[in-house]
């Protein structure tokens, strides 16, 4: 068992910021969607704060984000924690990057690079780093992807 690290977002500006620059607020929080059964035997998901994770938990990330005043675009950048293999977003704003944030775009049109130089296709386990780029102004909202602990 492990215990989930806390996770962290980084806010990057996607234009040069102006004479007033962006005022982010971003919090975030992590859960473990488990599937219960209710005394009537009916059966339903429940998300809940991670005590200890295990091999195989699902995880859902969110992050909540709120602007003060006018905003200009912003990304939001969320690198996994090593013990994660990501599962997807269904924001579809949402691009990856399977090389430490050095290369973005969706998971199936990236590759990686094999130890012998050859290379594939990315993979779900191959993602390192979740980006958004938001481009209202004034706004609030929440981002999430998924999860599962390696």
């Amino acid at each position: 068992m492990r215990r989930l690290q806390r996770v962290t977002a980084i806010v990057a500006m996607a234009l040069p910021a102006p004479a007033s620059a962006n005022k982010v607020a971003l919090s975030s929080a992590v859960f473990v969607e488990k599937d219960v059964v209710d005394s009537r035997g009916r059966r339903s998901i429940v998300l809940e704060p991670p005590e200890e994770v295990s091999r195989g938990d699902r995880l859902v990330f969110l992050l909540h984000y709120r602007t003060a005043g006018p905003a200009a675009p912003f990304m939001v950048t969320n690198p996994l924690p090593e013990a994660v293999s990501y599962q997807g977003s269904p924001d579809a704003r949402a691009i990856v990057s399977v090389d430490g944030g050095r290369h973005w775009g969706v998971l199936g049109a990236l590759q990686v690079r094999e130890r012998d130089g050859s290379r594939r296709g990315a993979r779900p386990e191959d993602v390192t780093h979740v980006r958004w780029t938001l481009r209202r102004a004034g706004s609030s909202g929440k981002l999430m992807f998924r999860g599962v602990a390696r």
